[in-house]
C-alpha cells in the first residue's frame, strides 16, 4: 500500500532486545520515534487497519503511510504481545523531491559545502558542526558526509548520513600535488561524484570555480528550502517549544516594564533608568537558561519603533510605544520561534491606541483567513486591503514590510506571506505580524505563530495582546 505523496517502510520483526542497541540517548531517540510513527499511522484509517492486523498476528510484515514532508524512512520494529520498540532507525529523510531535482537536472548528486549554521546542511545532515564539511547526496541513497578525522565518531554517532574523513576521501593525497584549498576540495569532490552535480544558492563561488574544469555545477535554490518549509510532527513539537520559552521571556520583560515608575517621563528600575539595553539582557540571561540563544533582540521604543528592524538603545519613555521583537534558538535543535509585542507604559498618544486596534484587527482578520485554500501573496494583500480602508496606506509609511513569514532552522524561510508569496500547505510554520510605522509617532508591531493545517490555522502563540504592559 503506497499513499502519496510520501512513503513510510517499516519492516516488523521479532522482538530481539529492549530498546535496542545503542547508548541511552540512541535508545531514547529510537523509542521517540516508534511512538511518533504509530501516532502518525493512526492518522489514516486504511493504514491504521493493516497496521492493527501486524500487531495482532505477531508476524513479519511491512506497511508503509504518508507523512506530509515526503521522506522515505526505512525502520525496523520489534513488535510481539510483550514489547512494541524500535530497534534500528536505518534511513532518515530520503526526501522524493530532492532526487526528483537532481534527476532532472541531470546531475548524480546534491553537493553542499557548509557548517551547520546553514540550515539546509543541518537539516539534510542532522549535524552540528562549526567548520564547512562536505555533504553529497544522491537520488535513492543517504546523505555522505566527508568530515575532518577529529570530527569522523562523532558524525558517525550523530549525524543521519553515511560518514567518510578527508583522508579517505584521498583529501590529503590532493594536497601534495594541489596546495590550492578550493582546488583540492574541488578534486575531492569531483572524485567521489564523477559526474555533474547540483548546488544549493548558497553555494561558495571560489568552489564551484574550482569545479569548473572537472565538472557542471547546475543551481537549484528552492528544493531543500520548500522541504524544510514543511513540518514534520517533531519539528512542531521543537517549535511549540521554543514558542514557550519565547512567551516566557516576553513575560519576563512586560514585567519589567510595568513596574517601573516614570521619573520626569523616563522608566526608572530600583533608582536607575530602564534602558532598551537592560531588558534585552534580562531577555538573553532568561533564555539561556532555558536551553536558547537570544540574538538580535529589538527593544525599541519611541521614534525608534518606527524603524521595524532597530535594536533600540538607551532610556524607555512613559507613554510611548516599546516594540519588543524576540526569536529564540534551542542550543541543540536549532529551531526557532518568534513573538512581538507593543506596549505603552502610560497614556499613549490616540493615534498610537487607533493604530493598536487596526494591526489588532488585521492580525485576527489573516487568522481567520490563512489555511490551505490561500496563498501568501493572498493572505498579505487582505491585510493591506484592510488597512488601506482605515487609512493606512502602504509605502514608505504605515505599512512597509511583508506580513510574515515561515519559521524553523532559519528564523526567516519559505514559505513568504508577501507579494511573492505561493500556496500555503499543511505543515507550514508561520507568523502573522502585521505593523504600522509612523515617523512622526513611531510604530505597532503584533507577531503571533502557528502552523496551516487541513482545517486553518492552529495558533502556536498563547499570549495575551494588550497596549498596557
Amino acid at each position: 500500500m503506497r499513499i502519496e505523496p510520501l512513503l513510510l517502510l517499516a519492516v516488523l520483526l521479532p522482538e530481539i532486545g529492549e530498546y535496542g542497541k545503542g547508548n541511552n540517548e540512541q535508545q531514547a531517540a529510537y523509542r521517540e520515534f516508534y511512538l511518533w510513527t504509530k501516532h502518525e499511522i493512526g492518522k489514516n484509517p486504511s493504514c491504521e487497519e493493516q497496521y492493527h492486523h501486524v500487531e495482532e498476528n505477531g508476524q513479519h510484515n511491512e506497511f508503509s503511510f504518508e507523512y506530509s514532508q515526503g521522506a522515505l524512512f526505512h525502520c525496523i520494529i520489534t513488535w510481539t504481545d510483550e514489547y512494541k520498540y524500535l530497534w534500528e532507525y536505518l534511513e532518515e529523510r530520503v526526501m522524493d523531491a530532492l532526487d526528483t531535482a537532481i534527476r532532472e537536472a541531470g546531475a548524480a548528486a546534491f553537493v553542499i559545502f557548509a557548517s551547520s549554521s546553514d540550515a539546509n546542511m543541518r537539516y539534510l545532515s542532522g549535524f552540528v558542526v562549526g567548520d564547512p564539511v562536505v555533504y553529497i547526496r544522491r537520488p535513492g541513497k543517504r546523505g555522505l558526509l566527508i568530515v575532518p578525522q577529529m570530527e569522523f565518531d562523532r558524525a558517525e554517532s550523530e549525524s543521519v548520513c553515511d560518514v567518510m574523513t578527508r583522508g579517505d576521501a584521498g583529501f590529503f593525497e590532493i594536497l601534495k600535488e594541489e596546495s590550492d584549498l578550493w582546488k583540492a576540495y574541488a578534486m575531492m569532490i569531483a572524485g567521489q561524484v564523477k559526474g555533474d552535480i547540483l548546488v544549493p544558492a548558497g553555494f561558495p563561488l571560489a568552489l564551484a570555480r574550482a569545479l569548473e574544469p572537472h565538472l557542471r555545477a547546475g543551481v537549484n535554490g528552492g528544493v531543500v528550502e520548500s522541504m524544510r518549509a514543511v513540518k514534520t510532527s517533531r519539528e512542531l513539537a521543537e517549535i511549540r517549544r521554543a514558542q514557550a520559552a519565547a512567551e516566557g521571556a516576553m513575560d519576563l520583560a512586560l514585567t519589567m516594564i510595568r513596574k517601573a515608575r516614570p521619573k520626569g517621563g523616563i522608566l526608572m528600575q530600583e533608582g536607575v533608568p530602564l534602558t532598551s539595553e537592560a531588558v534585552r539582557r534580562a531577555i538573553a540571561l532568561h533564555l539561556l537558561e532555558q536551553g536558547y540563544r537570544a540574538t538580535g533582540t529589538i527593544v525599541s521604543c519611541g521614534l525608534e519603533s518606527a524603524m521595524p528592524h532597530r535594536l533600540g538603545r538607551g532610556e524607555l519613555r512613559e507613554g510611548e510605544p516599546i516594540i519588543i521583537d524576540l526569536f529564540p534558538q534551542h542550543e541543540e535543535t536549532g529551531y526557532y520561534a518568534d513573538m512581538t509585542r507593543t506596549v505603552v507604559h502610560g497614556e499613549p498618544d490616540p493615534a498610537i491606541v487607533e493604530m493598536y486596534l487596526a494591526v489588532r484587527d488585521a492580525q485576527d482578520l489573516a487568522r481567520s483567513l490563512a489555511g490551505p485554500r490561500i496563498s501568501g501573496r493572498e493572505l498579505h494583500q487582505a491585510v493591506v486591503d484592510l488597512f488601506t480602508d482605515r487609512g493606512y496606506k502602504t509605502g514608505t509609511e504605515g505599512f512597509i514590510h511583508s506580513l510574515g513569514h515561515g519559521v524553523g532552522l532559519d528564523v526567516h524561510e519559505k514559505p513568504a506571506l508577501a507579494p511573492s508569496g505561493e500556496a500555503l500547505m499543511p505543515g507550514h510554520v508561520v507568523t502573522l505580524e502585521p505593523g504600522l510605522y509612523y515617523r512622526e509617532f513611531g510604530g505597532v508591531r503584533l507577531e503571533d505563530l502557528g502552523v496551516i493545517t487541513q482545517q486553518g490555522f492552529d495558533l502556536f502563540t498563547q499570549y495575551a495582546r494588550e497596549l498596557a504592559p
